[in-house]
């Protein structure tokens, strides 16, 4: 069960809310809530930012366009080299252990991302394969 909190906004914070909510279609509530677990965790892993894209909100590395997933999945191809992965991604290798220090403390959520984007890539591997006419 969630916990009940209450806070004051500063003038305009609840119509800029209500206003975003409103074009991502979703209640007031949930933004608030997703926009305070995204700020703690980017407060702990602050080279951590987080996008919408087809599959939903993710993981990113602040400012590169990859996904904390996406480096722990080259980490696993790479024999679990992160200097490895660093090299492949043309990245340093800070962001490399930064995406490491996230998947350390929200593991699940993305191994969960890495077996989605596993599984879309078998869907699609049939396709690829076939001649085109």
């Amino acid at each position: 069960m969630a916990d009940h909190y209450t806070l004051r906004l500063a003038p305009g914070v609840r119509q800029r809310l209500s206003e975003r909510a409103r074009r991502a279609g979703i209640q007031e509530r949930t933004l608030a809530q997703r926009y305070v677990e995204e700020g703690l965790r980017h407060d702990a892993h602050p080279l951590i930012q987080f996008l919408d894209g087809p599959s939903g909100r993710r993981a990113s590395l602040l400012g590169r366009g990859l996904d904390v997933w996406e480096v722990i999945a080259t980490i696993r191809d790479n024999d679990g080299s992160m200097a490895e992965a660093a090299e492949y991604l043309q990245i340093p290798a800070g962001l490399v252990e930064a995406a490491v220090a996230y998947y350390g403390e929200y593991r699940d959520e993305i191994d969960r991302e890495i077996e989605l984007n596993e599984a879309e890539y078998e869907r699609g591997r049939p396709a690829a394969a076939a001649p085109i006419r």
